[in-house]
């Protein structure tokens, strides 16, 4: 497989992850936005919401959110800024990530295996990110040995780490990603290095990837940041007050009724919340089956939504409940 232009590829998500071109001559840009002037500011584009390369960046959010769900519906695209590496030192890093491609392309036979990733984090932090690169420091980066990003299929993770800032915008990084040889990673690894010269990458999973890992060694010559999406959310709300459950929780992947009630309050609406907590009091009062309480949380926020928080959270759980198994918990079974 031939090297792909970074500057001229975006990523239009499909089942396959296969990548649709958008050269950059046929997208026009707009660099003035009064209401982003803390990216155009540092040298971001705003791209014009008529141009194909817009429509394929926000096509690959929507499908990674899920395109179909309730949650998609009520997650509106504000504006999508491009980094067109306008100075020298972001010249020097894009340039940078051209020599490594094709470096790892000729180590693994001529291909780099070169993937678009999201990566949430504060808007502070994005711009930290797009001026001066990823550092060990960044907040959403898990830990000081490696940076995760999302697969292009699951932007939604990517939000879930986002911040909103003072306007109650929140902000995503699409990253063009070196992947190479990948080796698979355990949660929580301490890991800096590839274990051997073989790989280049780290994953949580090989077939079924929720995680690219970089390691801290690798994360500016490995990761491009290309695009910032500022997303706007109906309704950001607090985690508190939900009741804890007392069943025997289920074999399959799982998470807490009240965790998983708390993360799609963050997106959805008031009415919409205040369903899902009827349902789960007469889930506990006996009134609904487990499996109605699951297939109505889906009805009301969406397949997608409630699938990605339990992949998410699932193993988290799993490991802070093997301390305290005596008390039980409920959980929502991931729907199959």
């Amino acid at each position: 497989m031939s090297q792909i232009p970074v500057e001229d590829q975006v990523a239009m998500t499909m089942n396959n992850d296969e990548i649709a071109d958008a050269t950059s001559e046929s997208n026009p840009v707009d660099s003035c936005s009064d209401d982003f002037e803390f990216f155009t500011k540092i040298g971001l584009t705003k791209l014009q919401e008529p141009s194909l390369e817009h429509t394929i960046i926000k096509a690959s959010f929507c499908t990674g959110i899920g395109d179909q769900s309730e949650l998609a519906k009520k997650i509106n695209i504000v504006a999508i800024h491009k980094n067109s590496h306008s100075s020298r030192s972001r010249e020097a890093r894009a340039d940078s990530f051209q020599v490594f491609a094709k470096a790892v392309a000729d180590k693994c036979g001529g291909d780099a295996n070169l993937k678009y990733g999201w990566y949430g984090a504060s808007r502070n932090e994005i711009c930290e990110i797009v001026m001066h690169g990823f550092s060990w420091c960044n907040t959403a980066a898990g830990n000081r040995y490696s940076i995760s990003l999302s697969p292009a299929k699951f932007a939604f993770d990517s939000v879930l780490s986002s911040e909103a800032d003072e306007n109650g915008l929140r902000h995503v990084l699409l990253c063009r990603v070196i992947l190479g040889k990948q080796e698979v990673l355990t949660a929580n690894s301490n890991q800096f290095h590839p274990t051997s010269p073989e790989f280049d990458s780290g994953v949580d999973d090989l077939s079924a990837p929720r995680k690219y890992i970089v390691w801290s060694v690798y994360m500016n010559t490995h990761i491009l940041p290309s695009y910032v999406i500022s997303i706007k959310t109906p309704c950001l709300i607090g985690s508190q007050g939900f009741l804890e459950a007392n069943t025997i929780k289920p074999n399959s992947k799982w998470v807490r009724f009240p965790t998983l009630i708390s993360m799609l309050s963050r997106f959805l609406e008031p009415s919409q919340i205040a369903s899902l907590n009827k349902n789960y009091s007469d889930f506990r009062e006996k009134k609904i089956t487990r499996k109605q309480l699951i297939e109505r949380m889906k009805e009301i926020a969406g397949h997608q939504a409630v699938a990605a928080i339990v992949d998410l959270f699932a193993k988290k759980e799993n490991e802070g409940s093997s301390s305290s198994s005596s008390k039980g918990e409920a959980g929502a079974a991931k729907g199959r």
